[in-house]
């Protein structure tokens, strides 16, 4: 496996193996998000899922995966912080506001972000036609924010705080997909970076979680958390997983700007698992979100 993703680096091959994670990934990250925002405290939901993947990954780091280089090593320690400060702010961002509202948010300043990242740092460029796609898939996404903001019931005092968290939050979207796609470039094996990753990835909030869970007076019942965990942990290596091989496969940019297409699908997830109402305009906007997306892929 590690051979052939080597070899298609870079190629056409790649280039459709890329965008089918990207969409992968697009679809994990929305289940993910939805996990952590269901009926579980958000903060108890991502220790659980953290330390579910991160035990699942530990085997393979330690007995599957070649050893990481020395380098590599302070390359995770980046990719940590970056991580844990992100987590923070997203359960941070989902205890203040509506779900359907922070994460399009989050979503929609992320790929922005991110395309100028990857201009920065590996000097990808988009094409004219590319920008525009951009423009529609972000309009749809912030349309969608906009709009589930105008019908919003519940958590309307801290919305404030909720937007300024999220956009935020976005913000280092952008900074791990950006860091994450150079620390498996510069990792000479890919899955020795994913399982390490996981591992390291998966310390600091199973610890934060059992404090708040300990502090709490109504403690929640511990085995539907840990189910919880368990799945989001294995959705967890699909979205992460994908996306960071899809940035190795091809450029930063586009692979991020797809994976927001996941915005579709957590306005999807909240309409059949949440219950929340789906109307036209919603649909509408929703629409546009996915012509950006192919506009970004095609106009290449």
């Amino acid at each position: 496996m590690t051979d052939w993703i080597v070899a298609i680096e870079g190629t056409p091959a790649g280039h459709s193996a890329a965008l089918v994670l990207a969409l992968v990934a697009a679809f994990a990250h929305a289940a993910f998000g939805a996990l952590q925002k269901g009926r579980h405290d958000p903060w108890l939901s991502r220790g659980a899922i953290d330390a579910s993947y991160g035990l699942m990954a530990l085997p393979v780091a330690l007995f599957v995966v070649p050893w990481p280089a020395p380098h590599m090593w302070m390359i995770f320690a980046t990719v940590w912080l970056i991580h844990l400060v992100y987590k923070c702010l997203q359960a941070w961002a989902y205890t203040k506001g509506a779900y359907t509202v922070v994460y399009p948010v989050v979503r929609g300043t992320g790929p922005l972000f991110t395309v100028i990242g990857a201009y920065l740092i590996f000097e990808e460029t988009f094409a004219p036609l590319q920008w525009l796609g951009v423009a529609v898939l972000l309009s749809g996404i912030f349309g969608l924010a906009i709009y589930n903001m105008r019908n919003l019931v519940d958590a309307r005092d801290t919305l404030v705080a909720a937007l300024g968290i999220a956009v935020v939050t976005g913000l280092f979207v952008a900074l791990y997909t950006t860091y994450d796609a150079y620390g498996i470039r510069a990792a000479q094996d890919p899955f020795t970076f994913l399982a390490w990753f996981f591992v390291i990835d998966g310390l600091v909030m199973p610890v934060v979680a059992t404090r708040r869970w300990l502090g709490m007076q109504d403690r929640p019942d511990l085995v539907p958390l840990a189910v919880r965990g368990v799945l989001g942990g294995l959705i967890a290596f699909l979205s992460f997983g994908a996306i960071m091989l899809a940035t190795r496969l091809d450029k930063v940019g586009e692979a991020a700007v797809l994976r927001e297409t996941s915005t579709v699908f957590a306005a999807l997830i909240g309409w059949l698992v949440l219950r929340e109402t789906v109307g036209p305009r919603r649909i509408a906007l929703m629409s546009l979100i996915a012509i950006g997306a192919v506009i970004v892929e095609f106009g290449g």
